[in-house]
């Protein structure tokens, strides 16, 4: 399972409904893929379809897609946003991680 803290529901909320989503209805897409200075980094998006394989979440209120591939590596993982002086946006808090850049965006297991 994903959590989602509430910082990071009130930004999706805001986000999604820019981009024309609807937070009710449809989902946030967390995944990962090969990449970054750690060697897997994260990729967020929003979606309005899962797919057969898609593992479907719901943490307060936010309704989370991960790929089949892809929870392996995210169990555990908290979602959460910054906006502190070193940048703004999505972080992952992800337990499985041994190693993250500096950045937050990639890490290795």
């Amino acid at each position: 399972m994903i959590k989602v803290s509430d910082i990071a529901k009130k930004k999706v909320v805001e986000l999604m409904t820019e981009d024309g989503f609807n937070p009710q209805v449809d989902f946030v897409r967390v995944g990962v893929k090969s990449g970054g200075c750690s060697g897997l980094s994260y990729d967020l998006k929003f979606d309005k379809e899962n797919q057969n394989e898609d593992k479907v979440f719901e943490d307060n209120g936010v309704k989370i897609i991960v790929d089949k591939k892809s929870f392996l590596y995210l169990v555990g993982t908290t979602l959460e946003y910054s906006g502190g002086l070193n940048g703004t946006g999505f972080v992952f808090n992800n337990p499985n991680a041994q190693r993250t850049c500096g950045c937050g965006e990639s890490f290795s297991l």
